[in-house]
């Protein structure tokens, strides 16, 4: 009696588990209207509307949030109008889908070197140089911009001449 009830539990379990398996898509299926919403930023990209393609590509993410190529092209915009860290942001939830990404593993390290935080890139570089077997474009780009460094802050690139005294 005991053994009929627990076999009775186990098979509702493994029906519902199953059940609620094969109605999930595999991740590299992306909705369709997420692509088409792709294609139309990138569109708007090239033609220098970076407004229009940000807005495309969130609701690209929205449709579907594991469309991995919206992220990386959404961060990429993101450091076109100058702003690294949402960069940064949006690089990282490219590589949660996808941690071997190395264009977002690039995009990351290039941002975060904006930032000035050349050690983290670093570790981006090592990660794309360990995933890349023979030369690698992404690791040549990444390691350039590693070596010019980040760039000079307005402050510290304008210098104030000191005031001349006043002669009596």
């Amino acid at each position: 009696m005991r053994v009929s009830s627990v076999a009775i539990a186990a098979t509702l379990a493994l029906a519902s588990i199953s059940t609620s398996l094969s109605g999930q898509r595999p991740d590299d299926q992306i909705n369709p209207k997420s692509v088409e919403l792709l294609a139309q930023a990138r569109a708007a990209r090239a033609a220098g509307d970076l407004e229009r393609a940000t807005d495309l590509l969130e609701t690209a993410v929205v449709v579907d949030p594991r469309n991995r190529a919206a992220f990386v092209m959404l961060a990429g915009v993101a450091d076109a109008r100058d702003l690294p860290g949402k960069a940064i942001r949006l690089y990282r939830e490219a590589l949660l889908l996808e941690p071997n990404d190395t264009a977002a593993l690039r995009g990351q390290g290039e941002a975060l070197v904006r930032k000035g935080a050349v050690n983290q890139a670093q570790q981006n570089l090592a990660k794309i140089k360990t995933l890349c077997k023979g030369t690698c474009p992404d690791a040549g780009a990444l390691a350039a911009v590693i070596a010019k460094g980040p760039p000079l802050t307005t402050a510290a690139a304008t210098t104030v001449p000191p005031k001349p005294e006043a002669s009596n």
